[in-house]
């Protein structure tokens, strides 16, 4: 839900900055590359720090090394986030997200199924989750743009 937040957030501040002046952010899809590059640092920041062990413990029994792969996932968002900024690249980063957010949704449907934690809080059930998701999804599809 912190992720989701952080998007809406980051994206309404930017686009209040493009009024006030700072031109980058004057085009909506400016200020969303920008939220979505905000979001992206904050959920890589988990992958690294006391929530690792609960994304460690999120990733489908059927993937081996689940830590190595928490690591590569934190590495992509951080990728991603710089990816979305640059103009060159933000295209691919953006299909490239959806793409990584679609396959990141069964470690969150085994969260949700086995009542997991982050952070001490439990996760947002299935379908709270699917819907936040598709936001992303979406948010990274219209920064391809």
């Amino acid at each position: 839900m912190a992720a989701l937040i952080v998007l809406l957030l980051a994206f309404v501040l930017f686009l209040l900055g493009g009024q006030l002046g700072l031109t980058w952010f004057e085009v909506w899809t400016h200020a969303l590359r920008g939220a979505l590059a905000c979001m992206l640092l904050l959920t890589a920041s988990a992958h690294w720090g006391k929530r690792r062990a609960d994304l460690i413990a999120m990733v489908p029994r059927r993937f081996p090394m689940p830590g190595l792969l928490v690591t590569i996932t934190g590495v992509i968002e951080l990728a991603g986030a710089a990816g979305l900024i640059i103009k060159t690249t933000h295209r691919i980063a953006g299909v490239l997200l959806a793409v990584f957010f679609l396959a990141m949704f069964p470690a969150n449907v085994r969260a949700a199924k086995e009542k997991l934690t982050i952070g001490g809080r439990p996760v947002l059930g299935v379908a709270s989750r699917g819907l936040i998701q598709i936001v992303f999804i979406g948010a990274a599809l219209l920064c391809a743009m």
